[in-house]
């Protein structure tokens, strides 16, 4: 847009009508010697400078004309708000002399409108201004426009401008707090929520030197460090709201931007951050409390194994690395009224207390209808099972693996065995060989009460090892199930001497990290 004005309508009293407009200002026009200026008397102004000054003065944006080969500054009310402290003095002076912190911006910016007669548009753009004391991070929105004479030559350039500082801060502000609740959310422990948000806030032009420390804060809400200038940024400290009983106090240390004002929206994202990060510690807290319950719950049920003197037994319960979930995970080793040795290995499906609850009944179940039965066939195990679970009205579902030992004496011990769905055992005979007892593993419990089940027998000799296990141990989320197995009958044929407890030991050590609960029993029959 160019302003284009001529002699038509300049009055005599020309210094009179021409600040009247001023509102506000009009003193200071009235007062600055303009003849002193880069302008000249106000009586030697051309037509296009009045009538360009008349609309700046006419306008409720902040406005301000750039007048002549050095750019000198006339301006209205709103304008001289916006550049604060430079106001009065800016008035009349050369915009090289009141914004040199920002020519390098605008300065090319207003030769193309002074050489090429172009007009600009600039939105939401970085301006650092020294206009409070200090230099400040400013975003404006404006437009330069020529003004041409009667000649159409161009005399300036007229600036319309909003500031959109606090709009640019609140939408960045905003985003960052919500990166950091999403980056949260699934924070399993302290340590995580710690390593999350300050990984989160590292990239905030608003907090720097972000750290959450142990102890409490020295005073509720934002506490600022009055001993300490801005040049650096203005230490503060913000407590951590949490409302979990077990929650330890903490405290939020960081430093404020020395380029951008304490105002009350810098307040506000400040505790907006604390408050996020207080709200993770409560969930991780609350998680950690619900895990404590329900893996006590598991490990009360789990108890050891009692075997009779040909027979070295070895058991772990290993809890999911992910702290928030549990599992339904069970073993169970006891001796049937016979002499035989009775053993379990089953996994509920689910990663909650109501699977471990499952877990407990159904492992009660197994034992009852084992110890009870007339005959203990680990087919007819699984079937009662069925059988009791469809009566109880459980809608669970499980995969379980039955094992009865004979004692055979010499010979070794008798194996009958038979699965529900349910990973294969490995056996490891005594001369090191490995090998899974891969079978038809038949249906899940909880699926249909009149499933048939199948009975498979193996003599273990003198020296052999068995294991059973949760798929825990052998599944990955970057791994298929074949891949574990493999993994499983490499890690046991290469510790071929190891026993029972140490085979579950360097099993568990070589499994690393997993996202299940991870059930073992080892069991060798004795030389």
């Amino acid at each position: 847009m160019a302003l284009t004005c001529d002699d038509a309508g300049v009055t005599p009293d020309v210094q009179s009508s021409l600040f009247a407009g001023a509102g506000a200002l009009r003193a200071q026009y009235d007062a600055t010697d303009w003849s002193a200026t880069p302008l000249g008397p106000v009586s030697g102004w051309t037509p296009a400078l009045r009538a360009a000054l008349s609309v700046v003065n006419g306008t409720r944006f902040p406005a301000t004309l750039l007048w002549g080969p050095e750019w000198v500054l006339l301006y209205n009310e709103p304008y001289a708000e916006m550049v604060g402290d430079k106001h009065p003095v800016a008035l009349g002076r050369a915009c090289a002399e009141v914004f040199p912190e920002a020519m390098p911006d605008i300065g090319p910016l207003l030769e193309q409108v002074s050489r090429r007669g172009e007009s600009t548009w600039s939105q939401d753009v970085l301006l650092p201004l020294s206009r409070a004391g200090f230099m400040e991070d400013c975003w404006f929105t404006w437009s330069y426009s020529p003004v041409r004479g009667a000649d159409d030559k161009i005399e300036g350039v007229l600036d319309i401008a909003v500031e959109t500082t606090q709009l640019v801060l609140a939408r960045r502000r905003s985003e960052l707090v919500a990166r950091l609740v999403s980056a949260l959310q699934d924070a399993e422990d302290d340590h995580a929520v710690v390593e999350r948000a300050e990984v989160i806030l590292a990239s905030s032009p608003d907090l720097l030197e972000v750290r959450v420390l142990n102890g409490p804060a020295p005073g509720p809400g934002l506490t600022l460090d009055p001993g300490t200038g801005r040049q650096h940024g203005t230490p503060c400290v913000v407590e951590l709201l949490q409302r979990h009983p077990r929650a330890r106090a903490r405290h939020l240390a960081a430093r404020l931007s020395p380029r951008l004002p304490l105002d009350s929206g810098y307040s506000e994202f400040v505790l907006a951050v604390a408050a996020a990060i207080g709200s993770a510690f409560d969930s991780a807290a609350a998680a950690a409390s619900e895990r404590a319950i329900s893996e006590a719950l598991q490990r009360s049920l789990l108890t050891r194994p009692i075997t009779g003197p040909s027979l070295e037994v070895a058991v772990r319960y290993e809890p999911a690395s992910d702290l928030a979930q549990v599992g339904g995970d069970w073993y169970d080793c006891y001796p049937l009224p016979d002499g035989a040795v009775a053993m379990m290995v089953g996994d509920v499906a689910g990663h909650d207390q109501t699977a471990a609850a499952a877990m407990g009944q159904l492992r009660n179940l197994a034992r009852g209808v084992t110890y009870s039965a007339d005959v203990w066939r680990p087919s007819q195990v699984l079937q009662d099972l069925d059988l009791a679970m469809h009566g109880l009205g459980m809608e669970e579902v499980a995969t379980a693996v039955v094992a009865v030992l004979e004692d055979r004496g010499p010979e070794g011990q008798l194996l009958h065995w038979a699965s529900a769905g349910h990973p294969p055992p490995l056996l490891r005979t005594a001369d090191g060989a490995v090998h899974l007892l891969d079978t038809e593993p038949g249906l899940l419990l909880g699926l249909d009460p009149s499933a048939h089940r199948l009975d498979h027998r193996l003599l273990l000799g003198p020296g052999d090892l068995l294991l059973l296990y949760t798929d825990g141990l052998v599944e990955r989320r970057d791994a298929g199930i074949d891949e574990g197995l493999d993994w499983l009958v490499h890690t046991v044929r290469a510790h071929a001497g190891a026993g029972p407890e140490e085979l579950c030991s360097v099993l568990l050590e070589q499994a690393h990290t997993h996202d299940d609960d991870q059930v073992l029993l080892a069991v060798r029959a004795c030389p």
